[in-house]
């Protein structure tokens, strides 16, 4: 590559990363407002509540910014980039369209993203155990347990598409897809998309945040921009968890006339799992703490080996 089209790859990740989320997050409240007959969102504005994320905005910004005096304060101000930044680093290897539309091809991209994924959820443990909070600690500590809980699922989910592809990198394994992958993988999707919001802690996997018992978790303390830069990160990672699982298990830009439309393919799977994530928030009550945990172990865990140990069979009889 040279310069121009390094520039131009960067740009056009960060201009994603910047547009997306917002749009996931202003969709959110239109859905909800649809879902439960809210009418708030509807208002600000005038027409469908239009400048309900303008407002948000500027509330954000009006918020004092406060540090509590028991925290440690160069970790509390650093946890929301932690929390967002990889988000950000893992658009970077996702494929958005064929012949080479994506910011960098890595040859074990599985593995890169997944692994920068998990660097995320440490913005949550370093805001919970910098804020000299005993409800901030408690929701850290869930949110560490629920990581290490549903980080093998999603990897072992992950690692039956490289296997059938026969490789590690997101763009290779798109050149290998064949649409009759998508119900013989449906189970490892399902565990890896679950996996995935259980791990941004999205309904009905948020015990870790769960107002009525801690508050807000591990944000407790945090307000103004600070938080806005925590919401930014859950609404990013949406965005990066739809994504990759439209890459993985629904094709990514393969669809009708993908050699010029594979772009627009690989927006609409992934805006309407988007979707599907805002839908789960509205129609499915909050587990408690122990109840995610044994989903993990003794549902997800199983199909996720049993859905592997499937791939195996049939790369050896199709060899």
């Amino acid at each position: 590559m040279d310069v121009l089209d390094v520039v131009w790859r960067l740009l056009a990740v960060l201009v994603a990363f910047l547009v997306l989320p917002l749009l996931v997050g202003q969709a959110e409240h239109k859905v909800m407002a649809h879902m439960q007959g809210r009418l708030g969102p509807m208002h600000a504005g005038g027409f469908h509540g239009w400048a309900q994320l303008v407002a948000d905005g500027v509330k954000f910004a009006q918020k004092e910014d406060t540090v509590p005096a028991g925290a440690d304060r160069r970790i509390f101000r650093l946890a929301p980039a932690v929390a967002l930044i990889p988000y950000l680093v893992v658009l970077i290897a996702i494929p958005v369209g064929p012949d080479g539309f994506v910011g960098q091809t890595l040859d074990a991209g599985i593995f890169f993203v997944l692994a920068v994924l998990g660097v995320g959820v440490l913005g949550s443990l370093m805001a919970g155990w910098a804020s000299a909070n005993k409800y901030s600690l408690l929701g850290a500590l869930r949110t560490a347990a629920q990581l290490m809980a549903y980080e093998l699922p999603l990897l072992l989910a992950a690692a039956s598409v490289a296997m059938a592809a026969g490789t590690l990198s997101l763009p290779g394994i798109l050149d290998a897809f064949e649409w009759w992958w998508v119900p013989w993988q449906l189970a490892g999707g399902l565990v890896f998309f679950t996996a995935g919001l259980a791990e941004l802690q999205r309904p009905p996997f948020d015990a870790p945040i769960a107002p009525e018992e801690i508050i807000f978790g591990a944000y407790t303390e945090y307000s103004g921009l600070r938080f806005a830069l925590f919401l930014l990160a859950e609404y990013a990672g949406i965005v990066v968890i739809s994504a990759l699982t439209a890459v993985l298990f629904l094709g990514g830009w393969h669809g009708p006339a993908s050699d010029s439309l594979g772009w627009l393919w690989m927006l609409l799977k992934t805006g309407a799992l988007s979707f599907a994530v805002i839908w789960a928030r509205v129609a499915w009550p909050r587990l408690r703490a122990d109840q995610i945990q044994r989903f993990a172990w003794t549902v997800l865990v199983p199909v996720a080996l049993a859905q592997l140990a499937l791939t195996g069979i049939i790369r050896v009889v199709t060899a």
